[in-house]
């Protein structure tokens, strides 16, 4: 806790520097939101939210939108946040890139959209070569496992 907290102070220092905040201190500030809050529920969605787009002005990347929209759907809901990486995806710059189909099938989860989602997660387990990775997307898919994801599928 005492490590915790220092970093919180630091982060704290880092952003009231004069001039436009650096991207590294925008990132802790995001961390830290996450590490005051006790559960996913409590955290600060808004401000995180808030924070992406600051980062997104200093330091624009797909995975920094593809992180605004997993905060943007804490915020105003999947259906939101799904929009916004239907256009990261148009633009391109995610090919291949495990955690745009993860996040994608826990937003069409949570719509209730099922068998989409089920396709979305085995995208994700196809995109990953690490094993704890894909057994993490295969626990988000309702426990489970590749073999059984796939057999659905079929």
């Amino acid at each position: 806790m005492r490590q915790i907290a220092e970093g919180l102070r630091l982060v704290e220092d880092a952003l009231r520097m004069p001039g436009r905040p650096q991207s590294y201190a925008v990132q802790a500030a995001i961390a830290a939101l996450h590490a005051r809050a006790p559960n996913y529920k409590d955290t600060d969605w808004p401000q995180i939210a808030g924070l992406y787009e600051v980062l997104l002005r200093i330091s624009p990347s797909p995975v920094i939108e593809l992180n605004h929209a997993a905060a943007v759907s804490m915020v105003d809901g999947p259906a939101r946040a799904l929009d916004l990486i239907d256009a990261l995806e148009a633009r391109g710059g995610l090919e291949g890139y495990e955690l745009l189909p993860a996040v994608r099938a826990d937003l069409l989860r949570r719509l209730d959209r099922h068998d989409a989602a089920r396709e979305a997660y085995l995208a994700a387990t196809a995109a990953t070569q690490l094993r704890a990775a894909a057994t993490a997307v295969c626990a988000a898919a309702g426990g489970a496992g590749v073999d059984q994801l796939r057999a659905k599928r079929s």
